[in-house]
C-alpha cells in the first residue's frame, strides 16, 4: 500500500509530481489507518504560503485530531473541497481522490530530499 511513485514525509504525506514545480499533496494509508473514521479536513485556503514541517490544516477522526504538515514549502495553488462533504474519501482513496491540496514549490528541487518508497516502508514497518 505504499505507491513507488511517490515522495514521503516521516509525518505520513505523500506528494505526487517531480521537479516541474507543482505537487500533489495527501496523507498516506498508514496514516489514515492509524486515525481511523475521518470525519472532518480543514485545509489551507488557496493562495495561502506553507513552510515545510509547519502545520497548514487538521484532520480530525472519530479517534482524535492531527495536524497536517507542509511536506514542501510554497503557495496553495488548489485544495480539494470536495473533502469538506465528504471527508471519508481520505479513507477510502488517499492516494486518488482522497489528495489535500497541490502547491506551486518555492524549491522544486527540494522534491529530491524526501522519503522515497523503499524508506518510507522502512520507517512504517518500524
Amino acid at each position: 500500500m505504499i505507491p513507488e511513485d511517490l515522495r514521503y514525509t516521516a509525518e505520513h504525506e505523500w506528494v505526487a509530481g517531480d521537479a516541474t514545480g507543482s505537487v500533489r499533496v495527501g496523507v498516506t494509508y498508514f496514516a489514515q489507518d492509524a486515525l481511523g473514521d475521518i470525519v472532518f479536513v480543514e485545509l489551507p485556503e488557496v493562495g495561502a504560503v506553507v513552510t515545510a514541517g509547519e502545520a497548514c490544516g487538521e484532520i480530525e477522526s472519530t479517534k482524535s485530531v492531527s495536524e497536517i504538515y507542509a511536506p514542501l514549502s510554497g503557495r496553495v495553488v488548489a485544495r480539494n473541497d470536495a473533502l469538506v462533504d465528504a471527508p471519508e474519501t481520505v479513507n477510502s482513496d488517499p492516494y486518488g481522490a482522497g489528495w489535500l491540496v497541490q502547491l506551486e514549490l518555492a524549491d522544486p528541487a527540494a522534491v529530491g530530499g524526501l522519503l522515497d518508497a523503499a524508506a518510507y516502508r522502512e520507517l512504517t514497518e518500524r
